[in-house]
């Protein structure tokens, strides 16, 4: 499995109790009881790993994986990214995308014209920024908010209507 396949829904934060259980820091939104199978970035290699039994209780998520039977074996996937493959992953609705679907897809905006290719998409508390660069300059454009007009996956471009001087900022 390859990194391009998958996209990344967490990372292993540390262990839990004493039959190899982690906890996990889930950063997409997803539904754990639906899925058997997840992969771990283990130096840069995703590897499966199958989910035997989960719990979550408030924030946190605990993972028992098949074959990690020890605190020791479970201490070895402390920072490792979990990832999923992307055909499992819902659809979203008209307008709405996931963070790593519109890398590379072209901004453009109403009065300025194309402002150059989305680099990466940064979350910040509960709002969502696309990163660009534009002529040399990184810049920011808020996700929520009235900034975006129209996102079309097909063609990869973002529509969008900035502020007059939002790029002088």
């Amino acid at each position: 499995m390859n990194k391009d396949s998958c996209y990344k829904i967490g990372y292993v934060a540390k262990t839990h109790g004493l039959k190899g259980e982690v906890t996990l820091v889930i950063t997409e939104a997803i539904d754990l009881e639906a899925i058997e199978t997840v992969f771990l970035d283990i130096r840069n290699t995703l590897v499966p790993y199958f989910i035997t039994s989960f719990s979550d209780r408030q924030d946190k998520v605990f993972i028992k994986f098949e074959d990690v039977n020890t605190p020791e074996q479970a201490a070895g996937l402390k920072g490792a990214s979990v990832y999923l493959d992307k055909s499992i992953r819902p659809k979203l609705p008209r307008g709405e995308f996931y963070n790593d679907e519109i890398i590379g897809f072209t901004v453009e905006d109403s009065a300025s014209g194309v402002l150059g290719l989305v680099t990466g998409v940064i979350q910040s508390g509960i709002s969502r920024l696309i990163q660009l660069d534009h002529k040399g300059k990184e810049v920011l454009i808020p996700v929520n908010g009235p900034f975006i007009t129209s996102v079309n996956k097909l063609k990869k471009r973002i529509a969008v209507e900035l502020p007059e001087g939002f790029l002088e900022i």
